[in-house]
């Protein structure tokens, strides 16, 4: 499986979107260089709450442009780095890569951690949104779809335009499950 990189957002302060920057560097078992999310330890604030010694499974966030079409479909107007993901990329269906897929991404490698959990702060952003991110299939499970969350297994620069290469891990696949 590969894709493209179509975009890569960080910001250095809380804030539900991040602007869109010309490259990011990936710290290896930090996350992006500069953003407040990066950290051997957890830095999502509701998390922070829970247990700050928690390791950080979510030093990069990623999302599939195509949700953006999707949720435009539905009247919602998204772009890059307004969902607060630091890398947007097409042609990869991240949503369906088992846990643990390796993502190498320019000179980076990335691990998949899990499935984004949404949060109420979709909806401030968008009243109606969280709907389009979060529902349930036929059978009544949660879906989420605002993007997968990874660390970083070897650092480097990324920028738009950069190949997204998918490798799947050996042995039984672990669907993702929230992080």
């Amino acid at each position: 499986m590969s894709g493209t990189v179509t975009a890569v957002s960080s910001n250095g302060e809380y804030s539900f979107t991040k602007p869109n920057r010309d490259s990011i560097t990936l710290l290896a078992g930090l996350g992006v260089e500069g953003d407040v999310h990066a950290g051997v330890t957890v830095k999502h604030r509701s998390r922070v709450a829970q247990d700050p010694t928690q390791p950080n499974l979510r030093q990069v966030h990623l999302v599939q442009e195509e949700l953006f079409a999707e949720v435009g479909a539905a009247g919602f107007a998204v772009a890059p780095g307004d969902l607060g993901e630091n890398i947007t990329t097409r042609g990869i269906d991240l949503l369906g890569l088992p846990a643990g897929t390796l993502l190498r991404i320019g000179a980076a490698v990335l691990e998949v951690t899990g499935l984004r959990n949404p949060c109420l702060q979709i909806d401030n952003f968008q009243q109606g949104l969280l709907k389009q991110v979060v529902g349930r299939d036929e059978a009544g499970n949660i879906v989420r779809r605002a993007g997968v969350m990874s660390i970083v297994r070897e650092g480097g620069v990324v920028r738009p335009g950069d190949a997204v290469e998918a490798e799947l891990p050996s042995g039984p696949h672990r669907p993702l499950e929230r992080v």
